[in-house]
């Protein structure tokens, strides 16, 4: 299978300013291949840096050291040395990204949110919509909410929003961090439907499942961070 992405000798550290500028080591020499089909689980103990490591994946944490290498439409470039505007067109078109929390701007409508990563690939607003009705249709969003904000929605229901927005669009690669925590068994059975459509059709994703059966359903491999804890942070 192609690779989709390739991290090669990657260190992080954090820095804190307002501790007198102190440094924490936290990874260093990771190497790690994600390939086109694979559905690979990001291991590790509480507190070994799995969430910090997805963020270093998706550019909200710079490395300090080391290439994270994207295929994006046809090309290979390094999130680590890319602009502002190659990292927003990547998210756009290659890397999609379901979070633990959601994130929207106050009073746009949850079908509006849901859709607005197919307009980024080029969709006409009509068939952007009815693909969000789609799948909110099938995530159990019920119709009535649609046209709201949903911010006012409960954790489940705001998660399932994540969700169909993460899945909507045929991404390359899908970053999923715990995409399954807040949901019941029903609701859990129809994400992992979305991710196994994802890996047929040679999406590449890498995954944190604290749930091990969720894991051991839909996942190829994993790989374990702790391995690359530096020292000096263990």
């Amino acid at each position: 299978m192609p690779e989709m992405i390739q991290v090669q000798n990657v260190a992080k550290q954090f820095v804190l300013h307002t501790q007198e500028s102190a440094v924490i080591p936290v990874f260093e020499n990771i190497d790690f291949t994600l390939n086109s089909g694979d559905c690979i689980a990001l291991t590790g103990q509480s507190g070994a840096g799995k969430s910090t490591f997805m963020r270093m994946l998706y550019a909200n944490y710079l490395c300090n050291s080391g290439k994270i290498n994207v295929y994006h439409e046809k090309n290979w470039i390094d999130l680590v040395q890319a602009n502002p505007h190659q990292i927003l067109d990547i998210r756009e078109k290659t890397l999609g990204y379901v979070s633990q929390f959601l994130r929207v701007i106050p009073r746009v409508s949850t079908l509006e949110i849901v859709a607005e990563p197919l307009a980024n690939f080029g969709f006409e607003k009509p068939v952007a919509l009815e693909a969000a009705q789609l799948i909110l249709s099938r995530l159990n969003i019920p119709e009535r909410l649609w046209a709201l904000s949903p911010l006012t929605f409960s954790g489940g229901e705001q998660q399932r929003v994540n969700i169909a927005r993460g899945f909507v669009a045929n991404y390359p690669i899908m970053l999923l961090d715990e995409p399954t925590a807040s949901l019941d068994a029903a609701n859990r059975a129809i994400v992992l439907g979305l991710i196994e459509e994802a890996k047929e059709r040679g999406a590449a994703i890498l995954g944190i499942f604290h749930d091990h059966e969720t894991r051991n359903a839909v996942c190829t491999g994993e790989f374990d961070v702790t391995a690359y804890r530096s020292e000096a942070y263990v």
